[in-house]
């Protein structure tokens, strides 16, 4: 999987930019605020339908336009796709090979790419709600039943949320519990599968980015009561949920962590250290999708060298030559062996290819 052409029409500070990228690695070069997280931005948008940095998708679009569109032509086993996302400040209309789509897991599913960015460090010291994004995308993309039974979940809680909040549930409330309840548990088998296979290739990860941290273990909490069924939970607690107007328990409140034999707090990990942890989290889940599709996902890296000092950059730009990938990574210093790479410069809302080298 790898992105031929990429052409942003602003989106930011590009008004209108278009680039042919490297199959293998590319590297964006910029002063800080250049753009080249941008880039990176709108890769990440055609990958997960929203964006990663804060303000929301709509502020990805350029100060004085009314929407901020992108469009790629990506090349898979299977062929080639033109993809096209635009985006307003509320709204967005999705394109695949030039005809229109009704959700946004129509384009997705042909733009698969993980990414490391500075806010991927709250995979490890951040909210369940981060961890949670992380582990669906990798079953979304690994199992073709999650989004069917996901859908199913989350319409039969937002008409339970809406029943609690009419302080009138009874019988009706009952019918949606055990519409939860039944995806809930689809939900749930496919994640604790996923999450197995990840956490098996994760363990060789850490071997290589973070030994000294002993032996590693993973703790998974379902969003609910391991003994007792969702909708048998949700009855117990209708009442109390009626006083706050949602429901606590389900799907939806998922999570899992890590912990350490050296480390069993996440406080005692040090900067460098959650990063390269989240950087091991993501090449794991790298690795589960090529085995699952038999080419790999793209890779985004922004802004790799912090935190982290100059060994481990070093051994992470050594990492990412040895995949058979696409790679996009930011920064500001050019890496100091730059065969095999295309180089693009990021300046003034404008993309400049430098050179490329086989």
């Amino acid at each position: 999987m790898h992105v031929e052409r990429l052409a942003l029409v602003n989106l930011r500070c590009f008004e209108r930019v278009s680039i042919e990228p490297h199959p293998g690695l590319n590297v964006l070069l910029g002063e800080n605020g250049s753009g080249k997280t941008s880039v990176l931005e709108a890769l990440y948008l055609l990958s997960y339908g929203r964006s990663f940095r804060a303000g929301g998708s709509g502020a990805v679009v350029q100060r004085g336009a009314e929407a901020a569109t992108i469009h790629a032509v990506v090349r898979d086993g299977n062929g080639t796709h033109r993809l096209g996302l635009t985006r307003g400040q509320r709204d967005w209309v999705a394109r695949v090979d030039g005809q229109p789509v009704g959700t946004l897991g129509a384009l997705v599913r042909l733009c698969p790419a993980v990414c490391v960015e500075p806010g991927s460090q709250l995979l490890v010291v951040g909210p369940a709600e981060h961890r949670r994004r992380f582990m669906d995308w990798g079953v979304f993309h690994v199992e073709q039943q999650f989004l069917e039974a996901w859908q199913h979940y989350r319409r039969a809680l937002q008409q339970r949320n809406a029943l609690l909040r009419t302080m009138v549930a009874g019988r009706q409330a009952e019918i949606w519990e055990q519409r939860m309840a039944e995806a809930a548990e689809r939900i749930d088998g496919l994640r604790q599968a996923y999450l197995t296979r990840w956490f098996a290739c994760l363990k060789q990860q850490l071997a290589q980015w973070l030994p000294e941290l002993g032996e590693p273990r993973w703790h998974y909490h379902r969003g609910w009561s391991a003994t007792e069924p969702l909708d048998r939970v949700l009855a117990t607690t209708r009442e109390r949920d009626q006083v706050i107007g949602h429901t606590r328990a389900g799907a939806h409140r998922a999570d899992w962590t890590l912990a350490f034999a050296e480390a069993p707090e996440r406080h005692q990990l040090s900067r460098g250290q959650t990063k390269l942890l989240a950087i091991a989290c993501v090449l794991a889940q790298f690795e589960i999708f090529r085995a699952g599709h038999g080419e790999a996902p793209i890779l985004l890296m922004d802004d790799l060298a912090s935190e982290l000092d100059q060994s481990h950059t070093n051994r992470a730009l050594r990492y990412v030559r040895s995949l058979d990938a696409q790679v996009w990574i930011t920064g500001t210093q050019l890496p100091a062996d730059i065969s095999s790479m295309q180089v693009f410069h990021v300046e003034h809302g404008q993309i400049l290819p430098s050179r490329s080298s086989a």
